[in-house]
């Protein structure tokens, strides 16, 4: 059966009432529409004022539904006028559902009470429908004249909340500025769109993934729905976690214009906390959610120093939550939600503490960007994430996509914050996909993704060959997974700027220049702009001859958690220009975006792949303009990919690497840790030592015995074959 009217279902507290309402539009497929359950919330003088549900339709208009869950029906007519006054004074705020002083929207009331099974007498002006049949009749008395405002009447209802970020008011006086023109793309982004309100909305009485690149609204989606949990259910102990220490203002600015959007109130911070992964004995702001886990279970509690000396340095935190949960032989459970930002950044081990600290029906929400670490595959699936139970069934399974249920696994396939340009070059960088191959066996790819179907998930078409190993393959970012407003408003040279330098000086004098004309007639503010140096451990030195060009003409300038708090990026008046390294920009955007020193992510004979990485999430920084910049022959070699890509009409063009290449990157561009790079560095060196005696006649290899010439033959054969 084809449904024709869209189900999205959020919270509530009548839930037998709204899913037979939903299987009655499920067995009506001559109606179509949306069909929302437990949305939206007004506020009122009140406080939040949910209304049960509502169906907006083409041909009948705006149908709100007053569900009744028992048999009690006392007071049902005042309740039908109070949600129909709430929605019309709601409604009225947006002009284009207003002709002169009138409302162009049919708002009908309909109460449904399942349970009485039987029709009652009621007045006509308020219906009671206790059955299928009365409901359809009722709904087949119903005629909309003004049936040309419903796109306009979807899209206010879709919109949920409009999202400009809390700054002072962008003024501009050049129409054609680079300020002008960041307040249009503000502007068309102020609101979410259909698959984020979607997302935002649907709950799962369970376990739910939200994936997406980076600019996709993961973070504000994931603040709005913990805000939307909170207004549904006041009572709830919500908590939402994140990994970089700058996104808790963020997290809690989002959270708090949301909330009183929707419910006129400010949120109940004691049932509603925003909290670090991690955490810190103290109370207040240093709780975190590991620290919380082990004061609840009476466990030993590790601080950073403590697991990293315990477990070395590669995974101290995932190492720190595994031994909690082994150690944690019956884990008491604190809150009804938890929503995870970042998870992409924590291992298994944390998602699985999250889940242990849920009361049932474990209701966890994580959002985790599939590119931000550029790796070779995504986290593990949600069966190998959260184990089995005593029987061996998996604690968690996600479902197949079903008519009428909210989705398990939301996939936000647009990129609001990045040009179609400007991601297909970090793509095309951060994979090698037009590296020159280095060698006969050197594909030129640096990582590829295990999983090929990934590309057409993040919002990439194939535009010609197939996505298969070993086959030839175009892909292409589409008007739809890439908005062309966020390209239009600037030519192709302006958006992205590679540009070499004869020295470091050089380079360092063009961008004090640049900041300089960006806020003088450009019309761009301090916090419009970012500069980010690659390399963390050498960013505080190596940007200080741009932050003293700077402060000779005034401009003021900081350095991100040097100069700033931990968890602060962009200083308090927003009139301070950031510089960074790449860890503490993760999580952050600007407008415009300077990449200095970026020759160092061209080549490396270790981390290459973790050095293309720090230059893709560099570039995904800006929402409008970058500028990649370096001096010497690795930008050289940078700015030769970026022609490719630019040849190739900003496409991904190559041959999708076997299984076994993939496995070979994978060695030769592992994590490794400096004891590990200096033992290959001497190894390298004594085998280049042997060769040369061996070439010169110093040695012969007899000298070196039969038993160990065989087994270095055996050994260079078999990877060969």
């Amino acid at each position: 059966m084809r449904l024709l009217v869209t189900i999205i279902t959020g919270t509530t507290q009548k839930p037998t009432s709204s899913d037979l309402l939903k299987s009655f539009f499920q067995r009506h497929d001559e109606l179509d529409g949306y069909l929302y359950i437990g949305y939206p919330i007004i506020g009122t003088v009140d406080g939040a004022y949910p209304i049960d549900s509502l169906w907006v339709s083409p041909d009948k208009g705006l149908v709100i539904f007053n569900l009744i869950e028992g048999k009690n029906i006392d007071g049902y007519e005042e309740a039908q006028d109070d949600c129909a006054n709430k929605i019309e004074a709601k409604l009225r705020g947006y002009r284009q559902l207003v002709n002169k002083r009138k409302l162009c929207v049919e708002i009908n009331v309909i109460t449904y009470a399942p349970a009485l099974m039987r029709k009652v007498d009621c007045d006509e002006d308020y219906p009671l429908c206790a059955n299928d049949n009365n409901l359809l009749a009722q709904i087949e008395t119903l005629n909309w004249n003004n049936s040309g405002y419903y796109e306009a009447l979807v899209s206010v209802l879709q919109a949920i909340s409009t999202i400009r970020k809390g700054k002072k008011r962008r003024e501009t006086i050049k129409p054609e500025s680079r300020g002008s023109k960041l307040k249009a793309l503000e502007d068309s982004i102020a609101n979410l769109d259909n698959q984020q309100s979607r997302a935002v909305i649907e709950t799962v009485e369970g376990v739910q993934r939200i994936r997406g690149l980076a600019g996709s609204g993961k973070t504000v989606v994931l603040a709005l729905k913990a805000a939307y949990l909170h207004a549904q259910h006041p009572e709830w102990k919500i908590a939402v976690t994140f990994n970089t220490r700058s996104l808790k203002g963020q997290l809690r600015q989002l959270i708090n214009t949301f909330y009183i959007e929707q419910t006129s109130e400010e949120p109940d911070w004691d049932n509603l906390h925003i909290l670090h992964a991690w955490g810190a004995p103290g109370g207040g702001e240093r709780t975190g959610i590991y620290y919380t886990f082990c004061g609840t279970n009476n466990l030993e509690y590790l601080d950073f120093l403590s697991a990293r000396n315990r477990f070395g340095s590669t995974d101290p935190f995932g190492a720190a939550c595994q031994k909690a949960l082994e150690e944690a032989t019956d884990p008491k459970p604190i809150y009804d939600a938890v929503l995870v930002d970042e998870a992409q950044d924590f291992s298994p081990a944390f998602l699985k503490l999250c889940y242990e600290m849920l009361r049932e029906p474990k209701r966890l929400v994580y959002a985790y960007d599939e590119l931000q670490n550029l790796r070779l595959q995504s986290l593990p699936s949600p069966e190998e994430i959260f184990g089995v139970d005593e029987h061996g069934v998996p604690n968690v399974t996600f479902r197949p996509s079903e008519d009428g249920q909210p989705e398990q696994d939301i996939i936000l396939e647009k990129c609001y914050r990045n040009s179609r340009p400007a991601l297909v070059t970090a793509h095309a960088l951060g994979f090698g996909i037009y590296r020159k191959p280095v060698g006969e066996d050197d594909s030129g790819l640096v990582q590829m993704f295990d999983q090929s179907a990934l590309w057409e998930e993040i919002g990439y078409h194939v535009e010609a060959g197939s996505l298969e190993d070993g086959k030839h393959v175009v892909l292409e970012r589409t008007n739809k997974s890439s908005p062309e407003f966020l390209e239009s408003h600037s030519d192709i040279d302006d958006l992205i700027m590679f540009k070499q330098f004869d020295s470091k000086e050089e380079q360092d004098q063009w961008v004090a220049n640049e900041i300089q004309t960006n806020l003088t007639e450009d019309e761009l503010r301090p916090d419009d702009i970012i500069v980010i140096n690659p390399n963390p451990v050498t960013t505080k030195l190596n940007v200080a001859p741009i932050r003293a060009l700077l402060y000779e003409r005034g401009i003021q300038s900081h350095t991100a958690g040097v100069d700033t708090a931990p968890d602060v990026f962009f200083d308090e008046d927003n009139a301070s220009v950031a510089f960074t390294g790449i860890y503490r920009a993760k999580g952050n955007e600007a407008a415009m975006v300077y990449i200095v020193n970026a020759e160092a992510c061209f080549d490396s004979f270790f981390d290459l792949a973790k050095l293309r990485n720090q230059l893709f999430t560099a570039i995904t920084r800006s929402k409008a303009w970058v500028r990649v910049l370096g001096v010497g022959p690795g930008m050289d070699g940078l700015i030769a990919e970026y022609k490719k890509v630019k040849d190739h009409n900003f496409t991904l063009d190559f041959v999708y690497p076997t299984k076994a290449q993939r496995d070979h990157m994978n060695i030769v561009n592992r994590d490794m840790s400096e004891a590990e790079k200096r033992k290959i560095q001497k190894t390298k060196g004594n085998a280049e030592n042997l060769i040369q005696e061996l070439e010169s006649g110093n040695i012969y290899l007899e000298d070196l015995g039969k038993d160990t010439v065989n087994r270095l033959i055996s050994l260079l054969k078999s990877k060969e074959g």
